[in-house]
């Protein structure tokens, strides 16, 4: 006697609020509703914001660098760096040693900008309710994870 067929189990549906995936990509969007007015009153969107950011850290870069940094591929930076251009707040100009590498400089106005820019960074820590400490922390797992993501990626490719 044959035995009836078994149905196959249904698909396991992952929880989505279990998704470490999900949980990094719906705090991105936490992230910015939070950075909102503090950067509206510096006339900044959160991409040109992460620009200037790089910049007072490291300013007299290349294109190709700034995009490595911010992980942009330069068809989206250099719309970002144009409407900075635009705003003042740096300035693009060919190398003179190598003319396919474009630098990019603060202006005055765009250094300036960095005061103001404490306050859009307070704001995070403020809601966040974490200490300095745990914040430092917590960044270096995510980038910790970051470099891994990069890597595994890398050798899939």
């Amino acid at each position: 006697m044959k035995k009836p067929a078994r149905p196959s189990p249904a698909p396991v549906t992952p929880d989505l609020d279990r998704m470490l995936c999900f949980s990094v990509y719906s705090t991105g969007f936490a992230f910015n509703r939070v950075y909102r007015k503090p950067l509206q009153k510096l006339g900044l969107t959160y991409p040109q914001f992460l620009v200037m950011m790089a910049l007072w850290s490291e300013s007299g870069v290349t294109v190709g660098r700034l995009g490595e940094r911010l992980s942009l591929e330069t068809s989206t930076l250099t719309p970002l760096l144009k409407r900075l251009e635009g705003m003042g707040m740096l300035a693009r100009r060919r190398s003179s040693e190598d003319e396919r590498r474009v630098l990019v400089t603060l202006t005055e106005k765009g250094a300036a900008m960095q005061a103001q820019a404490a306050d859009v960074l307070r704001c995070i820590v403020e809601a966040a309710g974490m200490s300095e400490k745990e914040i430092d922390r917590l960044t270096g797992e995510i980038r910790a994870l970051r470099d891994k993501l990069d890597r595994a990626a890398a050798a899939l490719a």
